[in-house]
C-alpha cells in the first residue's frame, strides 16, 4: 500500500528516511502510522521529565545541573521522536504530525502532572 498523496499539494510526501523503502514494505500505513504513536507517546513521557522533573526534584540543585540533568533525558526523547516523525512522514504531513503530537502531549502530560508531579486536576 503507498502514499496516495492526497495530504501534500504538490502531491509528494516530503523526503523520508531513504533507507526505508515505502514501496517495497510489507507494514502496511496504518501500522506504520500506529508505532510512530506509540514511539511519540513515549518520547513525550521523557520531554514532560526533562522539561519538568527538575522544578519537582531538585530546586535545590544549581542550574547548570538541570540543565544538564533535562539534556540527558531529553537524548532519550530525541532517540525515539525523529524515527517516529521520520516513518510517519511518508504518510502525513508535517501540518499533521505536529497535530498529533499535540494531541499526544496533552495525553501524556495530564497523568504525568498529577501521578509523577504531584499536581491535583483542577480548571
Amino acid at each position: 500500500m503507498g502514499y496516495n498523496g492526497a495530504a501534500f499539494p504538490e502531491g509528494n510526501p516530503p523526503e523520508a528516511d531513504p533507507e526505508i523503502n515505502f514501496e517495497e514494505n510489507s507494514m502496511p500505513m496504518g501500522w506504520i502510522i500506529a508505532g510512530s504513536v506509540a514511539l511519540l507517546a513515549i518520547s513525550n513521557i521523557f520531554m514532560n521529565l526533562a522539561w519538568y522533573l527538575h522544578l519537582s526534584k531538585m530546586a535545590d540543585r544549581p542550574v547548570l545541573y538541570a540543565i544538564l540533568f533535562s539534556w540527558g533525558i531529553a537524548l532519550f526523547e530525541y532517540m525515539l521522536m525523529v524515527p517516529a516523525n521520520r516513518w510517519a512522514s511518508a504518510y502525513l504531513s508535517i501540518s499533521q504530525l505536529k497535530i498529533m503530537q499535540e494531541m499526544i502531549t496533552l495525553s501524556v502530560f495530564l497523568p504525568l502532572s498529577i501521578f509523577v508531579f504531584g499536581e491535583k486536576f483542577s480548571w
